[in-house]
C-alpha cells in the first residue's frame, strides 16, 4: 500500500527528499505522516498532513527543517528534510491515518504502514 523512498547517506547540513508513493485507496481521504526510528529506541512521530494538505504537524525536534507536502493526483506524500543533524539518522516510514486529519502528533489512528527508507546523517 505505501512504499517509502529517497533515503540515503548524507553530511550534516545536507538535505534529502523522502517519497511515499500509495495506493488511492490507501492515500484518498485520508491524513498522511511519516515517522523514523532509530537503532535501539522507539519509533517516533515526524510530522503528518491533512487530507487536502491545509494543515500540517511537526514534532518539535524537525519543526523549521522539516516539511511534509502531499500531492494527491500523483498519490505521493513527501518529506523535505533539510539541516540533517546526525541526531537524525533512522529508518523513515510513511503512514496513512483513518480520517482526513491525524489524532494529534503521534500513531494513533494510523491505518497503514509502509516499508522504510533509511536515512543516515554523517558528522
Amino acid at each position: 500500500h505505501l512504499q517509502a523512498s529517497g533515503g540515503g547517506l548524507v553530511q550534516a547540513w545536507g538535505s534529502l527528499r523522502l517519497s511515499c508513493a500509495a495506493s488511492r485507496r490507501t492515500i484518498s481521504n485520508n491524513a498522511m505522516g511519516w515517522f523514523r526510528q532509530a537503532p535501539g529506541k522507539e519509533r517516533e512521530f515526524v510530522a503528518a498532513i491533512s487530507w487536502r494538505g491545509d494543515n500540517t504537524y511537526y514534532s518539535d525536534s524537525v519543526k523549521g527543517r522539516f516539511t511534509i507536502s502531499r500531492d494527491n493526483a500523483k498519490n505521493t506524500v513527501y518529506l523535505q528534510a533539510n539541516s540533517l543533524k546526525p541526531e537524525d539518522t533512522a529508518v523513515y516510514y510513511c503512514a496513512s491515518y483513518l480520517g482526513s486529519y491525524p489524532r494529534g502528533r503521534g500513531d494513533n489512528g494510523v491505518k497503514y504502514w509502509g516499508k522504510g527508507t533509511q536515512v543516515t546523517v554523517s558528522s
